[in-house]
């Protein structure tokens, strides 16, 4: 059996918090590798703890979106339907590539959409933001947020929830 016939995708639950700190941590010190600095990443990285219980702190105030792989989380999406915006969106970084993020995204507009909503937003990272823009999001420009002394570009984008999405 394929290991994407064994991906499921469902609802974040407390037991993912450790799984989504790791995903957050590798995803980013090595899936960005390639768009930002060591440092950037490093910044970036420390920006949230890797301790399952920040994880399930913010499952409380985000609805969480979940790729499972052999009941391991493996990538996720958090969406914050108080600000119709995608809060985060990470991927184990070996499984990039694979449709993971995609899903992850469609997920959270047909959830944002069935609540209401008909615009969603995102800063995307510079490894995400060119997907999106390919899928039919629509840039709002650059913009950068800074952590620890380290300016981190990113494209803030929207999308129209009557669309087909990523």
């Amino acid at each position: 059996m394929n290991w994407l016939d064994r991906l499921r995708f469902r609802l974040a639950r407390d037991a993912d918090g450790a799984d989504q700190a790791e995903v957050f941590f590798h995803a980013i010190m090595d899936g960005a590798s390639s768009f930002y600095s060591l440092g950037q990443r490093q910044a970036w990285a420390n920006a949230l703890p890797r301790e399952a219980a920040t994880w399930q702190l913010r499952q409380r105030r985000l609805t969480t979106f979940v790729a499972d792989l052999d009941r391991r989380c493996v990538g996720f999406c958090e969406l914050d339907l108080n600000a119709s915006h995608i809060e985060c969106l990470y991927v184990w970084p070996a499984l990039q590539g694979n449709g993971i993020a995609s899903r992850l995204i469609e997920l959270a507009c047909d959830h944002a959409r069935e609540q209401g909503h008909h615009t969603l937003y995102i800063e995307a990272s510079l490894m995400l933001a060119p997907r999106l823009l390919a899928s039919g999001w629509e840039s709002l420009g650059e913009s950068a947020v800074e952590r620890e002394g380290e300016r981190l570009p990113r494209v803030r984008c929207k999308r129209q929830l009557n669309d087909t999405v990523l």
